[in-house]
């Protein structure tokens, strides 16, 4: 800035002498003139010299002053450059402050959140500690289950009842119903009701379960004192002895298959969960042989079952098999054997029970499906029956030999909830030849032709049921089922071998017979007809009184209707009376029964 300033004052110094130069070679000398006055001399070269000096110092002041009002421009310029770089600074600051304020603020926000998170899981913690601490404590003052070893041992299941039972036509049973023994109604038995109190079908249960890494181990044991001894009576002591139920052991692997073996549930009961053990769908009756038309056994398998997607399950099992005594009539000049009654010495029961010789175990196989309403079953039963024959008996067993028959059957049901669950229905049977013994009344599976060969005799079971909850405490229960077995007859029209006869005697079924003593009660004579058919109406309730962490406290009545009816006949005796005009007979009963149960928690 400064070389600029003295550059402007050496061109105006430049121009000034230029001027006063042309000024002094410009001038002209005067003329001469005659008689003219003369004029005083003017200032000299020094003076303007001198003049010339004195105004290039007051330009020089004038330059100084304006170089020192540049300079001072210049600084107030340098004055204002740095306060706008200090502006700018202290904004720059302000902005990383504000910044950083915005990110202290997050920060914070973030802090704080996670404060609330801390807190949120702390207390989360601490109520899970707390819950820990309680369900700790309850499973060391109540437990659930008794712990042996990693073993999980419960004994939920068990309980103590008294039961009473009353029947208007006698049986001479306990609380279960003989369904077939349902006294004729002209039979002397049946003028006679009947009252038994008993406390035998409390049942203990223990379960046993041990888990590992890729399948679990389950023991079960069940029993009651529905058994009896051959010194068992009610005279003093009520002696009757413990009663197997069930007894299985299960390995279940994590990839749905389940291999059972034991004492069970047959493969044919139905189940409320897939095809699982200990989910069987019982009727919810009172009477310990349950309901005419319910299809079971409880018997000896090896069951092998998978569990496709918790939708579709499907097994396989083999299960003791039994032949029921032949039903019928059977030719006395026919002679065969199927087996001994029990021996003592292979603890069979060797005084009133006859033991099969069992060709080969009763083949079940079933499928079931659970599609999203309810539980949906198909399932198959595979029977083999053998006798050996004598074609020359009784005088020589010359020619002797095996036969064998083939039976079984098909079934299927459903069950599921109704009502939004305050109801729940039930449907299930079964349809085929030589299958009685699954059926609840046990009526016959097989007769025996003239020959001796075993003629496996048609027969369906079914059961339907209503179960109504309309408070969580009380439970309504309505059956209605039963068991049928058809006519087969062995030796051609007009004959009255086989079962069912038309032409079997009929004609005294409307006697009443004349007992043999005190303890021995008779049917009518001449009223010879088989069973045809067992059904069963029933109507009862349970009712919680209590039902809590202390266990459960339950009552409960029922009524059922049975009826029990024989294959029509010849009801014309040999004088030519008619004395039975339908030619049919039936026992029926009303049965009355009460409950109150103290169920293990």
């Amino acid at each position: 800035m400064n070389w600029k300033l003295n550059k402007v004052a050496a061109v105006i110094l430049a121009a000034s002498v230029a001027g006063m130069y042309a000024h002094a070679s410009d001038a002209t000398p005067p003329k001469k003139h005659k008689h003219k006055k003369v004029e005083p001399a003017g200032p000299s070269v020094q003076d303007q010299i001198e003049q010339l000096r004195q105004q290039l110092q007051g330009q020089q002041g004038q330059i100084d002053q304006l170089k020192s009002d540049l300079s001072n421009k210049d600084q107030q310029l340098q004055q204002a450059q740095q306060q706008a770089a200090d502006a700018q600074a202290q904004a720059a600051k302000a902005e990383a402050a504000a910044s950083s304020i915005s990110d202290n603020t997050a920060a914070v926000s973030s802090l704080q959140s996670t404060v609330n998170d801390l807190k949120a899981n702390q207390a989360s913690l601490a109520t899970t500690v707390s819950d820990e601490t309680t369900r700790i404590k309850q499973q060391v003052e109540h437990p659930d289950a008794i712990n042996y070893k990693g073993i999980t041992i419960s004994p939920a299941g068990s309980f103590i009842e008294a039961a009473t039972v009353w029947r208007s036509a006698a049986t001479g049973g306990d609380i279960p119903t003989a369904f077939t023994s349902i006294p004729l109604q002209n039979a002397d038995a049946a003028q006679m009701s009947e009252f038994y109190g008993t406390g035998r079908q409390s049942r203990l249960a223990i379960k046993a379960t041990g888990k590992l890494d890729s399948f679990t181990l389950t023991g079960y044991y069940e029993m009651d004192w529905l058994g009896a001894g051959t010194s068992s009576n009610n005279n003093q002591s009520n002696s009757y002895v413990m009663r197997q139920r069930q007894l299985w052991a299960q390995a279940a692997l994590n990839s749905g298959w389940k291999i059972t073996a034991g004492q069970m549930w047959s493969l044919a009961t139905e189940t409320t969960h897939g095809l699982d053990n200990g989910s069987e769908v019982l009727p919810s009756t009172i009477d310990p042989n349950y309901e005419a038309g319910f299809v079971w056994t409880r018997q000896y398998g090896f069951r092998v079952t998978k569990d496709f997607g918790n939708k579709f399950f499907a097994g396989v099992s083999a299960e003791n098999a039994e032949t029921l005594t032949p039903g019928g009539t059977i030719p006395s000049s026919t002679y065969y054997l199927l087996g001994s009654l029990g021996t003592n010495g292979g603890l069979y029961n060797a005084f009133n029970a006859d033991i099969s010789f069992n060709l080969a175990p009763d083949i079940i196989t079933k499928i079931a499906f659970e599609p999203g309403w309810g539980h949906w079953e198909v399932f198959n039963i595979n029977r083999f029956f053998r006798d050996r024959i004598y074609p020359n008996a009784p005088s020589s067993s010359a020619g002797a030999f095996n036969d064998e028959a083939y039976g079984g059957g098909i079934g299927g049901g459903f069950r599921g909830p109704i009502a939004g669950g305050k109801a729940v229905v039930g449907l299930k049977g079964l349809w085929g030849k030589g299958i009685g013994r699954y059926g609840d009344s046990t009526i016959s599976d097989i007769t025996i032709a003239p020959w001796g060969g075993i003629v496996p005799l048609k027969a369906f079971s079914a059961l339907s049921t209503v179960e109504l909850n309309p408070t969580p405490r009380l439970n309504i229960y309505l059956n209605y089922g039963g068991d049928y077995v058809y006519r087969q007859l062995t030796n051609g029209p007009g004959s009255t071998d086989g079962y069912g006869s038309p032409l079997a005697a009929m004609y005294g079924c409307n006697t009443e017979p004349v007992p043999t003593n005190d303890f021995t009660p008779n049917a009518p004579s001449n009223c010879s007809g088989n069973n045809k058919d067992v059904q069963e109406a029933t109507v009862g309730y349970w009712y919680n009184i209590y039902k809590g962490d202390k266990g459960r406290f339950r009552q409960g009545f029922q009524y059922s209707y049975a009826v029990r009816n024989l294959w029509s006949g010849n009801g014309t005796n040999s004088s030519g009376v008619v004395t039975n005009p339908s030619g049919s007979a039936e026992g029926t009963d009303n049965i009355l029964e009460t409950s109150l149960r103290y169920y293990l928690p």
